[in-house]
């Protein structure tokens, strides 16, 4: 029976994506659902930006072995990402009215540096769909016996499926419902948790004391590191096509800053139900924590509750990492279509012929991710870093871009090359203090000095005398 749920869901969803083809007419459409989102489907969106594997499997586990500073960097970097996007990125970009992030470079450094910002981009997102795939592929095989091979082929098929025909209005619209799954899932099986534990004083009396410990041990370099943890998705996630094409299909600009600050408030509200679930599940279930970390919640229910929690619970499961991965899909293949082959014929293509385009890649798309799933099954480490190569690369440049004049087009790529390349060389040496804070200060310190040596030639304009 629950086998059969899941398959309607499913193929409830591959006809959303069906039916929401009918609202493409063009890339714009495709990308940005037609910039038409109402703030209901909008929020929705949103608050599904980084709801899948990592936030269900990877933070509750390792917050039962480090306690809440294990998880500073989701879900409370990513609700930071989100009120600080709706701050003060979101106005300035929602007005240029374009289509990818790596338009918004165009638009602010030129050409060589959209060039060079899809480049550092683009590889993200392979890894990141990658860990969805391999969820989803672990919670089919859970319920159904299925291989990691076999699984991971089914979900990238699924996904590919209703991002193919229907792009962000697909994505839009199926967000919206699995929102809907994910709360009223993570509600029931807490309350199953709490009901069988006696109570949420009982769950929480039982946790060890760094449970709870929001603050760092006193200390320069905890400090450092505690701020790092907040930075990693708080203030990388934030040059993404991921986040940008959900914020820009918003309506209006008011409607994009009220989803955003709804976002964010949901996303660290339910964000943090799967770390008093996996609490819970451990006082109760110790031998299946000790079995599967990852696996725990699932295999909670499975053995645990009724038919009813199983359908709703694995619903909402799979529809917190369809979301994710389907955008994860979406996103470098809007880039690649926008920043890298639409150049190339300069303004010779029709934005039909873009629309084929972009739906070619997000086959593509799918396709590295799944050789790469079928590579590396470690949620945790396909997810690893993701963010944090585009904090050390882009996040200095789009800010400076966006607030401070002086900023210039060598600045900008200089910016990119050197905080990465700092990054990846002290990764190197595991040193005390996250390698990332070296690489976003090298990637700041090269922008002042690439802009302040190498500023931008005064546009010349030609007045008739």
């Amino acid at each position: 029976m629950l086998l059969t749920a899941i398959i309607i869901y499913l193929a409830i969803t591959i006809a959303v994506g069906a039916w929401a083809s009918k609202f493409v007419k063009g890339s714009n459409d495709f990308v940005l659902a037609g910039r038409s989102l109402p703030l209901f489907l909008s929020a929705s969106a949103l608050f599904a930006t980084w709801f899948g594997s990592e936030t269900i499997f990877g933070a509750s586990s390792v917050y039962l072995d480090e306690g809440l500073q294990g998880v500073i960097e989701d879900p409370f970097g990513g609700a930071l990402c989100l009120i600080l996007f709706g701050m003060f990125y979101l106005r300035p970009m929602y007005r240029m009215g374009v289509l990818t992030i790596g338009d918004v470079f165009k638009r602010i450094y030129g050409k060589q540096v959209e060039f060079l910002s899809t480049v550092f981009m683009v590889p993200v997102f392979f890894g990141y769909v990658a860990a969805q795939l391999v969820a989803l592929s672990l919670i089919l095989g859970t319920v159904t016996g299925l291989s990691i091979t076999e699984g991971i082929l089914i979900a990238a098929s699924i996904v590919l499926i209703y991002t193919f025909l229907g792009g962000m209005w697909a994505i839009s619209i199926t967000d919206f419902i699995q929102t809907i799954m994910i709360v009223l899932g993570l509600i029931v099986v807490s309350v199953l948790v709490t009901r069988e534990a006696g109570g949420v004083g009982v769950i929480l009396d039982s946790a060890p004391d760094e449970s709870f410990q929001l603050f760092p041990d006193p200390g320069l370099n905890s400090w450092i590191n505690y701020f790092g943890a907040w930075i990693i998705i708080g203030l990388g996630s934030i040059p993404s096509q991921d986040i940008y094409q959900r914020v820009m299909s918003s309506k209006s600009e008011k409607v994009a800053v009220r989803s955003t600050y709804l976002a964010g408030g949901f996303y660290l509200t339910f964000g943090l139900l799967p770390l008093f679930i996996a609490l819970g599940a451990k006082v109760l279930y110790p031998e299946l924590y000790l079995e599967n970390k990852q696996m725990l919640l699932p295999s909670m229910v499975l053995a645990h509750g009724g038919l009813p929690v199983q359908i709703i619970f694995f619903g909402a499961l799979i529809s917190a990492i369809m979301s994710t991965a389907s955008s994860g899909v979406l996103a470098p293949a809007a880039l690649i279509s926008e920043n890298l082959i639409k150049p190339l014929f300069k303004g010779k293509l029709t934005d039909r012929h873009l629309l084929w385009i972009l739906r070619i890649n997000v086959l593509l798309v799918t396709i590295v991710s799944v050789i790469m799933a079928l590579q590396d099954s470690n949620i945790y480490e396909l997810v690893a870093g993701a963010s944090i190569l585009l904090l050390v690369s882009l996040f200095i440049p789009l800010t400076t871009g966006l607030y401070w004049k002086k900023s210039s087009k060598v600045g900008a790529m200089l910016s990119m090359i050197i905080g990465m390349i700092t990054y990846l060389i002290i990764d190197n040496f595991e040193p005390e203090i996250y390698s990332h804070i070296y690489g976003l200060l090298a990637s700041a310190i090269a922008m002042m000095a690439g802009s302040l040596l190498f500023p931008n030639k005064p546009q010349v304009t030609h007045e008739l005398s």
